[in-house]
């Protein structure tokens, strides 16, 4: 099916509108375990809307977008989030910390990152729905790379199933079928799943209000309404028979908790927002993400004028660094929209998005089946869009200790095993996988070399030639095992280069290893 760009424009516009009121609307109450009666504003709005970090964040990545476009990915993004955002708090100061160690993406992710699997990412789907509407598996590729940042696991899954739900909702409004696709996205064991199906049993079972709110709960307990409360003063009533739950461990319930919002709230725009921060714990993230949601499916058109009017369209940030002007801060969601439109027709590319003879633009989507991930296929050698096969689902059984790299002949694939860490007296094992890029499957020979520090020397060889044969899923593998006993320093970085015999193509990557006690 195709969008007309005036509808496009409207839809995208109604997200950022939606992300603006919901966050404003949940912030007072933002990490409190309580049932909340709220429905409407409780701040003074006389002085113009407060600032919104789950929107500002992602005002950084359009600006990646604009710079790298569709060749945007997690390595790019974890530069734009050093140089521009300012938080180091929780999993943002964990991913921060890691990258400046010199751990890439996932690794930055999921090393000594206690709040990998909280909200910090999930709240940053919108950009990446926005730039491809109608192609779900494109936005949760890209909220993949996104998510890999500074999380992992669950909370990498919370980002893809929003990316994909809002992505799928430019062309599909039903309720059902939009969580469905959504759900398609991430593993069917994985917790935020099952608390996702928790909150639709809920309501189709007819479980009232504060029943749904403990089964939900329950069903992955996390910690973001009491993290910064000690045990005692946690209020007792309305929250009887909530478990604790692990420290960091947010992301699926508060997933669930919007779920739930959208479907108690039915298609009453309010109703529904204020539903998702009545639950309680991350109340500006999962009324934030609603409103953004329900934005995308009824347009800023939809959108009624009572809850526009007190934000006047009006954005404020508090977590973008400007100090040097790298970053353009539009000063409205209706700037933010026309900035968003005018790169998405290039980021889509002309396979996806066409210029009319007749002037404007049409924007080829999927549609039905399509949407799902097992019937989606985002690999089209016209478009030049990715950079390998791997569907989201593959993306997701991935290792967060398996590192990505991408070559115009080749993919690489560095396997850390378990660990960033290596110990004196024990050997220390990196896998390396070369996979034959798809748009220039080849037979080729592959040259494998470890450069290695004085000090660190190789159990065998530590160059190997390999056949990369042209079939599909062909693949070069070996392993290295480091011998590390005369190696003094704490951090241990060496180069592994995978180059193709016979032709210039090289692919020299870092390799970055800490000293455990």
């Amino acid at each position: 099916m195709t969008l007309d760009f005036k509808t496009y424009r409207d839809k995208v516009k109604g997200c950022w509108q939606g992300k603006n009121i919901g966050g404003v609307l949940g912030a007072p109450f933002e990490g409190k375990r309580q049932i909340v009666d709220v429905d409407f504003y409780t701040q003074d709005l006389s002085k113009g809307a407060p600032p919104n970090d789950d929107l500002d964040l992602q005002i950084v990545w359009l600006a990646a977008v604009e710079r790298y476009g569709r060749n945007v990915n997690a390595s790019v993004l974890g530069e734009y989030w050093l140089s521009f955002v300012i938080p180091n708090w929780v999993e943002y100061g964990t991913g921060k910390a890691n990258m400046r160690a010199g751990l890439q993406p996932p690794l930055s992710g999921v090393v000594d990152n206690v709040y990998k699997d909280s909200d910090g990412c999930y709240i940053r789907s919108e950009i990446w729905a926005c730039l491809a509407p109608g192609h779900p598996e494109i936005a949760a590729k890209y909220a993949y790379e996104d998510a890999i940042v500074d999380h992992a696991g669950e909370g990498m899954y919370g980002e893809i199933f929003f990316a994909a739900v809002e992505s799928a909702a430019f062309v599909e409004s039903d309720k059902r079928k939009l969580i469905g696709i959504g759900l398609s996205y991430i593993p069917e064991n994985s917790v935020t799943a099952g608390a996702v199906k928790k909150a639709i049993a809920c309501y189709d079972g007819g479980v009232d209000f504060r029943e749904a709110r403990k089964q939900i709960h329950n069903a992955a307990p996390g910690t973001f309404g009491v993290q910064s409360v000690p045990t005692p003063k946690i209020p007792k009533e309305g929250n009887e028979g909530l478990e604790i739950g692990a420290p960091g461990f947010d992301a699926p319930e508060n997933v669930a908790f919007t779920v739930a919002g959208w479907l108690y709230g039915g298609d009453d725009f309010g109703k529904s927002l204020c539903t998702a921060v009545r639950f309680g714990e991350d109340t500006d993230c999962t009324a934030a993400t609603l409103g953004a949601l329900m934005g995308i499916i009824a347009g800023d058109s939809g959108i009624p004028e009572k809850w526009k009017e007190p934000l006047n369209d009006e954005i404020a940030t508090m977590c973008i660094d400007k100090t040097w002007g790298g970053i353009w801060v539009p000063k409205t969601c209706g700037e933010l929209t026309d900035r968003i439109c005018q790169i998405m027709p290039s980021f889509l590319g002309l396979g996806l998005c066409g210029i009319l003879p007749e002037g404007g633009v049409t924007i080829r989507c999927g549609e039905g089946d399509a949407l799902f991930c097992e019937q989606a296929s985002d690999y089209r050698p016209y478009q030049n869009s990715f950079r390998d096969e791997l569907s989201v689902r593959q993306l997701c059984e991935l290792s967060p200790y398996v590192v990505r790299y991408s070559f115009p002949a080749f993919s690489l694939y560095v396997d850390y095993g378990d660990s960033v860490g290596f110990r004196s007296g024990e050997t220390r094992k990196i896998g390396v996988t070369v996979i034959n890029a798809a748009a220039m499957r080849e037979q080729q020979w592959v040259k494998i070399t470890a450069y290695l520090p004085e000090g660190v020397r190789t159990v065998g060889s530590r160059e190997v030639q390999l056949p990369l044969n042209n079939l599909y899923g062909s693949k070069a593998e070996t392993e290295f095992e480091l011998d590390v006993s005369e190696y003094a320093p704490a951090k241990l970085e060496f180069v592994i280069d995978a180059s193709l015999v016979g032709r210039h193509s090289s692919g020299p990557v870092k390799v970055t290893l800490m000293r455990e006690k």
